[in-house]
C-alpha cells in the first residue's frame, strides 16, 4: 500500500477550521518508537521501522511499521508496511537482541478528521515541535499519486495551510537535539 500524505505547519485558526468543517473521528494519543537497522543508516536511505502505541477511548492499539523512501518531490508519500502487535514491549526487545538501537519516541496528540471517502486529516500536537495538520489518502499504485496529491495540497491550503514539511517529526526533533 502507498501512503500519500503532506504535512504542514498548523496554528489554532486552521485547528479551528478543521473542527468546524470536518467530523471528528476520535482523538488518539501516540508514542512512536524508532529503531535504526544495525546494518543500515535510515536516515541516508530514508527508511523507517518504528513501533506505534495509539491509545483512544480508554482502547490500546500496538503496531510495527516499516516505511520506505519517499516517491514523490512534493509530499511525504513512501511505501508503508504496518503490522499490529500484541506486546510491544516484547517485540521492541526482540528488535534490540537483532541489534536495533533505539534512536527516540516522538510523543503526540493526534485528532482524527474524516474529510471523503479514504481522506483522514491529522491534527497533531508534537511534544517539543507545536502544531502541524496532515492528509492522508492511501493508493493501490504510483499512478495515482502525482493527482492524489495535487487534491491534497489544495485541501490544506484551503484550510490556511502556507508552509509545508516533508520531514518526519523524528527528523525535525533530531535537528533541534
Amino acid at each position: 500500500m502507498i501512503e500519500i500524505e503532506i504535512k504542514g505547519y498548523a496554528d489554532d485558526k486552521i485547528f479551528s477550521r478543521v473542527r468546524e468543517n470536518f467530523e471528528m473521528i476520535r482523538k488518539e494519543y501516540h508514542e512512536d518508537t524508532y529503531f535504526q537497522h544495525p546494518c543500515r543508516d535510515f536516515a541516508e536511505t530514508d527508511e523507517a521501522l518504528r513501533i506505534r502505541v495509539r491509545r483512544f477511548n480508554g482502547h490500546f492499539e500496538a503496531f510495527l511499521t516499516y516505511k520506505g523512501p519517499k516517491i514523490d518531490s512534493n509530499s511525504k508519500t513512501r511505501r508503508e508496511i504496518e503490522v499490529p502487535l500484541s506486546d510491544p514491549d516484547k517485540h521492541a526487545e526482540i528488535l534490540a537482541r537483532l541489534g536495533f538501537r533505539e534512536v527516540m519516541t516522538v510523543e503526540k496528540v493526534r485528532e482524527k478528521y474524516y474529510v471523503d471517502k479514504g481522506v483522514v486529516i491529522a491534527l497533531d500536537e508534537i511534544d517539543r515541535l507545536g502544531k502541524f495538520i496532515e492528509i492522508e489518502a492511501l493508493a493501490e499504485s504510483e499512478d495515482a499519486v502525482e493527482e492524489t496529491v495535487k487534491r491534497l495540497k489544495e485541501i490544506l491550503e484551503n484550510l490556511g495551510v502556507k508552509h509545508f514539511e516533508r520531514r518526519s517529526y523524528l527528523e525535525l526533533l533530531l535537528e533541534r537535539r
